[in-house]
Parts: structure tokens; sequence; C-alpha cells
């Protein structure tokens, strides 16, 4: 674990949809103003965990702490507030439509600030430059490629200067030159803003490549987390076979079921 002060703690957590168990036993300490890259298979529950740090889903059992303060015990006032200084950027960048660039990015600041116009304007601005997209601030989505569309959603997610930054499959649908822009853009706005991190990703190589700290979750629990090369290193076969991308091993490419032939041979 990094030497540094935590600002998301994760205690024995545990949830369920419907008869599905997500977590049994979810344990995970994020460090303040560091890159960690939560990871695993799809349905592991990566997005379901981002979710409970931001307060929109509350587990069974166990406790989300967010800057010292248990989300379970906050009020409705506080919980908000306490959303305030945190960004998201989602997988679908789930920019407004009908709003440009300049007014996407704008958003926030107008409804959760009483800034004026002209200050508003500028932060917008300084928000669209550190992206590489001030040029674009008249365009509107639908103008967009996906990667302008993505950088877009990030100077949204950046607009209040929040503490923590959450980035829910940043590089889906990217090209190469997408996502190597947008990996730069992570590792240099983490690290010239000072905020933490956390990344969840299906893409291994480029995340490993700018994560201070990484988790592996399977089956409802952490199996590994530490840097990118004790993650690399590591023994456990489940983590080697996710890492590498090999087709069958401890997570299986067969869905439990019954023997083929018999089911084959009986009557229907």
């Amino acid at each position: 674990m990094l030497n540094t002060e935590t600002i998301i703690q994760i205690h024995h957590l545990k949830f369920k949809r419907g008869q599905r168990e997500i977590f049994r036993d979810m344990n995970i300490e994020i460090p303040k103003g560091k890159i960690t890259a939560i990871l695993g298979p799809s349905g592991s529950g990566k997005t379901t965990l981002l979710k409970m740090i931001g307060g929109q889903l509350s587990p069974e059992a166990g406790k989300v702490v967010v800057k010292g303060n248990d989300l379970a015990l906050l009020t409705r006032s506080e919980l908000f507030e306490l959303r305030k200084k945190m960004g998201m950027l989602f997988q679908s960048g789930a920019l407004f439509s009908d709003m440009s660039v300049f007014e996407n990015v704008a958003f926030p600041l107008k409804v959760n600030t009483n800034l004026g116009e002209g200050l508003i304007r500028d932060i917008v601005l300084m928000k669209l430059q550190a992206v590489g997209l001030r040029g674009a601030c008249e365009l509107m989505p639908s103008e967009l490629s996906g990667g302008m569309a993505r950088r877009v959603a990030l100077a949204r997610a950046i607009a209040l200067d929040p503490e923590i930054v959450m980035y829910d499959e940043p590089f889906a649908g990217q090209d190469p030159i997408g996502m190597g822009v947008l990996v730069e853009l992570i590792k240099k706005l983490n690290k010239s803003l000072g905020h933490t991190s956390v990344i969840i990703s299906h893409d291994i190589q480029e995340t490993l490549s700018i994560a201070d700290h990484i988790c592996i979750m399977s089956e409802g629990v952490v199996i590994a987390q530490g840097s990118a090369d004790e993650i690399k290193e590591s023994t456990l076969e489940n983590v080697q076979q996710f890492i590498n991308g090999y087709p069958d091993g401890p997570v299986p490419f067969h869905y439990p079921s019954e023997d083929i032939m018999q089911q084959l041979m009986t009557e229907n």
C-alpha cells in the first residue's frame, strides 16, 4: 500500500442485486492525490462501486467513507455538498446534446455556484484549455468526434475543481490516438490539479501505465492490489488470466451448466 493519506475507505462492503451477490467482503483504501485503478472482469461490480462512492447506492453491510465521512450517516444536504467535491467522467460522456461545448462545461458552475457570468466564462475557457479544446467552445456535441466529446466531458467533470475525479471506462471506444491523448491528459491533470483519480477500465496496459495504485476485483472481493509492477509479478492465476487476457482459467469461458451431451440426449 502507498504510504500516503487515504481519502476513500471501503470496509467489508456487501451488496446484492436481487439474488446476485456483487460484493461479499470488499475492502479498498484509495490514497489521496494519486491515480488508483480498479480493474476486474465484466460484471464484477466496478461501476456499482463508483456509484457507492458517490452515494447513489447504499451497501447492505459495511462502510463507504469519503474524506472522513461515513456516507450512510450523512443527511441528504450533506451528501450533496460532498458530491460537489467529486467529478465524474461517464463512459458515454453524457453531454447535453442541445448545449454547446461552452454551455456544457459552464453548467455545473451555474447550478452549484453564485459566480458572475464573467468569472464563469474565464473558468470554462481555462478548463477547455486544459483539455486542448478551447477553440471548440462554440461547437455542438453532434459536431465532436468521440475523443473530443470525452475530453469536453472531462473539462466539465473538473469545472468545480473537485478533490476526487472518477472515470468510468474512459478509454472505451477510443481509437489509439484518442486513447493516447486521454491517458496523458488524465496523468497531466492529476499531477497539475492535485486531485485524486479513480479509474475503472478494461484497458489493462493503458491503465497500468498511469496508475499509482491498482486493485483487482473478482467474485466480490479484492484479490490483488499494489503497484503496476507488483500486479504484473503476481503469482495468482486469476490475476495473470485477467491482465494477460487468457481465454480460460480460474474465470471459465463457459457459464456453469450441465454436461452438453446429457442435455442433448434429454427429451424435450
